[in-house]
């Protein structure tokens, strides 16, 4: 019962951290980190997003623009490229490293200390990058709080506010943070390790035939 509540919990961690890495690639490009409406032409609307702004006019349909160079972004925007990329990359290592580690796999499957250090690697990378993911959706979420609450800028004047990527973001963001804290609450509890059945009947089979032959076992 053990085995299969640990092997469950194993699955749920490397899903749910699945789910985030996935969402946090989907949020990397989503031009949608931030919305303008416009009082003045309520058929236009305005996106944001780290690579391009778009504006989407009901006859016309939707328009985007890439930015014309990296170094001429805002500072959030130049930062969350790269820690979404960073997000990005240590998700699929986190993948590659908790998927060799798990219980049910038959790679290493007498190397059970291995395959423990494996998932443990695997549920920090998913934290480290649930944190990738969190900082530059929060800190572009502040930004845009500050600037619509600034008070030095005129009443007139469209303000942005928060897009769908952003909710993706932190949806993604704290996945990761689940499932990593899953695979590693799996991993650092204390198991005995498994007993393959395959392996217990090839070792019955070769103590059998060392008595056949009338010689000593040298494992005993």
């Amino acid at each position: 019962m053990a085995l299969v509540f640990r092997v469950a919990m194993q699955f749920v961690g490397l899903l749910v951290s699945l789910l985030g890495w996935v969402l946090s690639i989907i949020t990397t490009y989503l031009p949608h980190w931030k919305n303008l409406n416009l009082d003045l032409n309520e058929m236009e609307n305005w996106t944001m997003g780290l690579w391009q702004t778009c504006v989407i006019q009901e006859e016309v349909g939707r328009q985007c623009k890439d930015f014309d160079s990296f170094l001429a972004l805002p500072a959030e925007l130049r930062i969350s490229r790269i820690l979404m990329f960073l997000s990005n990359g240590l998700g699929f290592l986190g993948l590659l490293a908790s998927g060799f580690g798990l219980d049910c796999l038959r790679i290493g499957e007498r190397r059970q200390e291995l395959k423990k250090r494996l998932l443990i690697v695997g549920g920090t990378l998913f934290w480290t990058a649930g944190i990738a993911a969190l900082v530059p959706v929060s800190w572009v979420a502040h930004v845009t709080v500050q600037e619509f609450w600034d008070e030095t800028m005129p009443e007139v004047v469209p303000r942005w506010e928060f897009g769908e990527a952003l909710f993706t973001g932190w949806f993604a963001g704290f996945s990761l943070l689940l499932g990593g804290c899953l695979l590693n609450c799996v991993a650092c509890s204390t198991h005995a390790p498994l007993a393959s059945g395959h392996y217990a009947v090839e070792e019955t089979q070769t103590r059998c035939l060392y008595l056949e032959n009338g010689t000593a076992d040298p494992k005993v």
